[in-house]
């Protein structure tokens, strides 16, 4: 199998960390480099929490580079009160590994884009790494083959504001710049974001049934997961009355490694800057504007796959058995 190379551009983040142990797992994905960027939580807990779970994979030869620290115009807002003080669930786990991350993000993107053949992005979180990309050379990105983005919405509500996504909420600016590079200049002509949004990712709920089952197959990885989540668990009993937690980041590289897990549409995507629709990401689906698509908006997504992937990549779970329990649990949390 060729796999595809990818740069994840990240700002872990609970639901951050677990996408990296899916990524990392995956078979059809070769990660190349982490870029992070200040988000869930400042930038250099970020770049640590990415090392941790590089730690936890074995796989410290992946290069972890610093980002940037603000968003482009407006004020850095983090969501620590989502992912804990420490961005992976006040685990405070200790970091062993010797390897430190690496400064200047945004040139290893553009650096990697024009010497690596293939490769493509990932992004996790703000979109400020690629905006301030983009800024520096819009050629370079010419050469990316997929842009997959977790963030925005489409007709679910926001999370942060009553329209807005976190990720494109904490810098819109950064957004809007990126969608409208998508649109308008002709070194982009024909590629499109990939916005794996809430209308989704909501559907990805991490419930007490299936983390039980996780640390059943694989007790060590189970429990960091567990342990990880426990913060967001409460977070999203007291905030929208959900028993578990809606793990958003995984579904992206999920998407990316197999596109057959969610279904969309095309169509032309704009992120809004100011007032009270702040962050918000309009989608032209009628085609009112009568612009060009530079998106493709993910709205259908087969929940039972996502899951099915994370547990026979990441815990090494056998899939015929795992397909008859997770149907199980599926069909009696739905029923419930």
């Amino acid at each position: 199998m060729n796999a595809k190379k990818v740069i994840l551009d990240c700002d872990p983040g609970i639901d951050d960390a677990l996408a990296l142990m899916l990524a990392l797992s995956l078979p059809e994905i070769e990660v190349i480099g982490i870029t992070v960027v200040c988000g869930n939580v400042p930038v250099e807990t970020g770049a640590k929490n990415a090392l941790q779970v590089l730690q936890w994979m074995n796989r410290t030869d992946i290069p972890v580079y610093i980002g940037e620290a603000k968003p482009l115009k407006r004020p850095y807002v983090d969501a620590m009160d989502t992912h804990g003080r420490d961005g992976l669930g006040e685990s405070f786990f200790t970091l062993e590994t010797t390897q430190k991350p690496r400064t200047d993000a945004v040139s290893y993107l553009l650096d990697t884009l024009k010497s690596e053949e293939d490769v493509s992005v990932i992004a996790l979180g703000p979109m400020t790494n690629l905006a301030r990309a983009m800024q520096r050379d819009i050629q370079a990105f010419s050469c990316v083959k997929e842009l997959v983005s977790m963030g925005g919405s489409y007709k679910s509500h926001g999370n942060c504001s009553p329209v807005a996504e976190y990720n494109y909420w904490c810098d819109p600016d950064a957004a809007a710049y990126v969608y409208d590079a998508f649109s308008t200049r002709p070194e982009l002509s024909g590629k499109k974001i990939h916005m794996i949004g809430l209308d989704v990712t909501r559907k990805i709920v991490l419930t007490p049934n299936i983390l039980e089952y996780m640390k059943y197959l694989q007790p060590d990885i189970g429990e960091k997961i567990k342990s990880i989540t426990r913060f967001y668990f409460d977070f999203h009993w007291k905030q929208e009355g959900i028993i578990g937690c809606v793990i958003n980041d995984p579904l992206a590289v999920a998407y990316f490694a197999n596109h057959d897990i969610c279904q969309g549409f095309d169509a032309f995507t704009a992120v809004e800057t100011e007032g009270i629709s702040l962050g918000q990401s309009i989608v032209d689906s009628c085609g009112i504007w009568k612009r060009p698509a530079n998106a493709t908006i993910l709205t259908n997504v087969n929940v039972k796959e996502f899951f099915l992937m994370f547990f026979c990549s990441v815990l090494g779970a056998d899939r015929e058995t795992t397909d008859h329990i997770l149907s199980h649990i599926l069909t009696q949390e739905a029923i419930s």
